[in-house]
């Protein structure tokens, strides 16, 4: 009965929001993928087109995602300042990558005129990319002077729909040996580090703050105002809502009064859902019969991959109640994600066909559509 009562907290704003967040990320991430794949095919624009993995790039993915944690684990410090820096880097072309295409949408449903203003590195921009470009740069800024926890999970979520746009999965086949290898992954180092390293090495990471390089040179300068800029970071690796949300976040909280789930958590379910999405496009726009077009929109493997997704995830959560202690969430989300799209395709007779995957281009002259 008394673990029936801490299940209870399921319900609590902070977990409703983060489960809530958490999938509409990834599938929101699968959305940017289709989107942005068919853009470069439609302009023929290769120049940022995305990695597509093979089996040795899915099997390296786990191997140098471990050799990082230990570096982190015992260098975090030393590199703690560059990890900043590179994180607002990318931060800043993830949110312009994520924003862009809503920017040109409001324009051309508005009618409004948008005249090129500069041109740099070979790309000329016009006057609403520029203040798009002020407020990534503006919103970065606000981040390393703050440090807020919205801007933190606004970066991170940036950071992982764009990973999950340009890292792309050809197969059913690839993807599932990236995700079992992520599924050993996540269960060695949350549950076994401890006893090789004297610390549960992945929780050690993801919690541990990082220098401000901002604070750092301001202190160096003697500049005004350094009481403003923070001294520590979290980088935006995780997304994080406070356990009491509604109450808010004292000047003294730290991450236990948090909760937390990393960015990898959506990235690589998210992946597994840009591929099926692609998959349930190609199907939909090779329908010919209305009959047919009815069924491919009412039996879509994306949904069945986000029930799924929805499912592991409350289901990590309440193993983390019920056990005090952290779960490695691939545990959970690899076999509800992974397994629905294997059975049911194969009841469907169609896992050869995700198995091996397509070389074809999600754009057709006669069947082109949008998303």
């Amino acid at each position: 009965m008394e673990s029936i009562w801490k299940l209870a907290f399921l319900f609590a704003p902070a977990s409703m929001v983060l489960i809530l967040t958490a999938v509409g990320v990834t599938f929101a991430s699968a959305q940017r993928a289709l989107f942005y794949r068919k853009e470069m095919e439609r302009n023929r624009d290769f120049s940022e087109a995305s990695i597509t993995l093979d089996r040795s790039q899915a099997l390296m993915i786990p191997i140098m995602s471990s050799c990082s944690l230990i570096l982190l684990f015992y260098l975090f410090s030393s590199v703690s300042q560059f990890l900043t820096a590179f994180t607002a880097i990318s931060s800043f072309f993830s949110l312009y990558f994520c924003f862009s295409p809503w920017v040109t949408f409001i324009n051309s449903k508005l009618g409004l005129v948008d005249p090129f203003v500069c041109r740099c590195c070979s790309k000329s921009f016009t006057r609403t990319q520029g203040i798009l470009v002020l407020v990534c740069v503006g919103t970065v800024i606000s981040w390393l002077v703050s440090g807020h926890w919205v801007l933190n999970n606004l970066l991170g979520i940036s950071i992982c729909i764009a990973f999950v746009s340009h890292v792309r999965l050809p197969n059913i086949k690839i993807c599932a040996l990236l995700l079992v290898c992520l599924f050993v992954y996540d269960i060695f180092w949350v549950f076994f580090s401890e006893r090789l390293f004297g610390a549960n090495v992945m929780v050690s990471v993801a919690t541990r703050q990082a220098s401000n390089p901002v604070h750092t040179v301001a202190t160096s300068l003697s500049l005004p105002g350094l009481q403003m800029i923070t001294k520590k970071l979290e980088l935006p690796v995780k997304i994080v809502f406070p356990r009491n949300l509604m109450g808010g976040v004292g000047p003294a909280s730290n991450s236990a009064d948090f909760m937390m789930l990393g960015l990898g958590d959506m990235a690589i379910p998210g992946m597994l859902l840009a591929l099926v999405l692609c998959f349930d496009h190609r199907r939909s726009r090779d329908s010919m019969t209305p009959m047919e077009v009815s069924s491919a929109k009412g039996q879509k493997y994306i949904w069945y991959a986000v029930s799924g997704y929805a499912i592991g995830l409350v289901t990590a959560l309440a193993a983390g109640i019920l056990t005090q202690s952290p779960q490695p969430a691939l545990l959970y989300l690899v076999p509800s994600t992974l397994g629905p799209v294997i059975v049911i395709s194969w009841f469907r007779k169609e896992l050869m066909e995700l198995w091996e995957g397509t070389g074809e281009s999600l754009n057709d002259k006669s069947h082109a559509t949008e998303v």
